[in-house]
Order: structure tokens, then C-alpha cells, then sequence
């Protein structure tokens, strides 16, 4: 009843609420992309967005089909997988960091288990110069983790803003040094917070130092501090800072996730798995 192309143009929309970067994101025309829509609504007999010049939106019925979609081409894409599955095996050592496992990662991991069941997969979760170390020595194959931009190890798999989350009724001081929710040393995005806040004249107090994203998104939520993190992938229940100007905190910083191995040549397991990752980039970074 619901072609899986006019489903995958549909949460393209959804999830940037916006024809033209769906069709961007899909290499599409908007025209197709408004296309698929109008079949989808079609055949469901619903309208499922509220749309003007100015904005997108879900009607109740399409925040319904969201969560079908999804399970559909979940389904589709398993049993496509299931039937053209190779005898691929052996294992992988895999790093991620923390901010990948919490969102989407977990379900492309599981889709690539469930098609690649000779491949044993171990996964270590880090900071990503933490990751990368292990991999330079040896003891990790794939690490999928952040970069700073002009950095050159790894291959891009997308770029992104860091921006400052905290919880959604903070109310940063006009003054003084901006309390700061962080990671421990080495970590990409304490550095980039420290180098902004001083830049801007503001500077930074170290609120809290955990070693995980849960006590980071515990520690803005009691009202301790801000944490300058991927605007791509937002903490749950955090909310960007709201400021007087863009730049109040000092110049908008770029991050980059990126693949990174242990060796040119990749195994069979290694490159079934780079592949299934950067197959899935848009669901990543939904």
C-alpha cells in the first residue's frame, strides 16, 4: 500500500520540516519530493502536513505515519539484507563516541548484526581522542568519532555546529565567567568550549567534570551549567541557550564526525560495516 520511496521522501520532510533540504538531503527535486508526498497522502487518505510559505508542520495523522514509516522501512530494509546477506565473518573492534551510541547508531548496529550474523562485533564507547588513540595502537579497527575542522584523520562523514545546550528554563548571566557542564580531559568539545568562552571575553567556571553524556544531560537539567555540544545531536531534554545575539558567546565552532581505521585495506567485516554506517548518514544525523 505504501511505496518505501514515497516513505523515505515523507521522514525526509518530517524530520527537517522543510521540502527543499529533504530534496537536498535525498539528491532529489523538491518537485519529487512533493510528488512522493502527495502519492503518500494519497494512498493513506490523510493529509499529513500543514504547510504554508513559511513553515512545515506534522498533522496529527502524519506524526502517526512518522512512526509507521519508519518501522516499515526498518522491516524493508531487514529483509533486504536478510535475502542478499554474504558469508561475510570474522570481528570487528569498534569505537564510538558516546554522543553516536545514545542516538541512532544502536539501530544500525542491530540491522547490521541481524544481516552480518558471522561478524562478531565488539564496541567500545569514549571519548573520541580517547577512540583514536586505541586505534592508532592497534587495539580498535573503525572508530566512528568527532574531529576538529582542518583536521585530516578519518573520512568525513558529515560536519556539524557545536552550539550551548542547558536545560530549557536556564537563564544565562549577562556577566562574568558562563558556568560549563564538560567532559574530562582530552575532549574535543571542552577545548572548543574553553577556546569560544575566552575568545568572546566571557571566559568559562568548570561547573561539572563527568566522563558521560548522562551526567552531563543530569548536571544542565538541575540548573548547573551549559554544555557546548553537536546541534545535530541534542541531549535529551536540553535545549539550545538562548542568547541576544549568535555570536554573544563568542564565533559559531564546527566539529566534524568522521570514520576513522586501523589500516588502508579493510577487511570484509570492516568494510561491510563502514558501509552500513555511511548508508545510514542521514538517519544519523536526523
Amino acid at each position: 500500500m505504501f511505496d518505501p520511496v514515497h516513505l523515505r521522501s515523507f521522514l525526509a520532510v518530517a524530520r527537517t520540516r522543510s521540502f527543499t533540504a529533504a530534496a537536498r538531503r535525498l539528491n532529489l527535486r523538491q518537485s519529487t519530493v512533493s510528488q512522493h508526498v502527495g502519492k503518500l497522502e494519497l494512498a493513506a487518505g490523510r493529509r499529513l502536513f500543514l504547510r504554508d510559505t513559511h513553515s512545515v508542520d506534522l498533522t496529527a495523522d502524519g506524526s502517526v505515519m512518522v512512526g509507521f514509516a519508519t518501522s516499515i522501512l526498518e522491516r524493508h530494509s531487514d529483509a533486504e539484507r536478510y535475502f542478499t546477506q554474504s558469508g561475510v565473518r570474522g570481528r570487528v573492534r569498534f569505537g564510538a563516541s558516546e554522543d553516536l551510541v545514545l542516538h541512532e547508531l544502536p539501530h544500525i548496529l542491530g540491522e547490521f548484526r541481524r544481516s552480518h550474523p558471522l561478524v562478531d562485533l565488539e564496541l567500545t564507547v569514549a571519548l573520541s581522542e580517547v577512540l583514536f588513540r586505541q586505534l592508532h595502537e592497534g587495539r580498535l579497527d573503525l572508530v566512528f568519532g568527532k574531529r576538529r575542522r582542518g583536521d585530516r584523520h578519518g573520512e568525513l562523514v558529515w560536519s556539524d555546529r557545536l552550539a550551548f545546550f542547558a536545560a530549557p528554563d536556564f537563564v544565562p548571566d549577562t556577566e562574568g565567567p558562563v558556568p560549563l557542564v564538560t567532559y574530562p580531559p582530552p575532549s574535543i568539545t571542552r577545548e572548543a568550549a574553553l577556546d569560544v568562552l575566552e575568545k568572546s571575553g566571557r571566559g568559562a567556571r568548570v561547573a561539572c567534570v563527568t566522563d558521560s553524556l548522562n551526567g552531563l544531560r543530569a548536571a544542565c537539567l538541575a540548573g548547573l551549567g551549559v554544555v557546548f555540544h553537536a546541534e545535530t545531536l541534542p541531549p535529551a531534554g536540553l535545549a539550545p541557550v538562548r542568547m541576544r545575539s549568535c555570536d554573544e558567546w563568542g564565533p559559531a565552532v564546527d566539529v566534524e564526525f568522521v570514520l576513522g581505521a586501523r589500516r588502508s585495506v579493510l577487511s570484509e567485516p570492516e568494510q561491510a560495516l563502514r558501509a552500513a554506517i555511511l548508508e545510514n548518514a542521514d538517519r544519523l544525523r536526523a
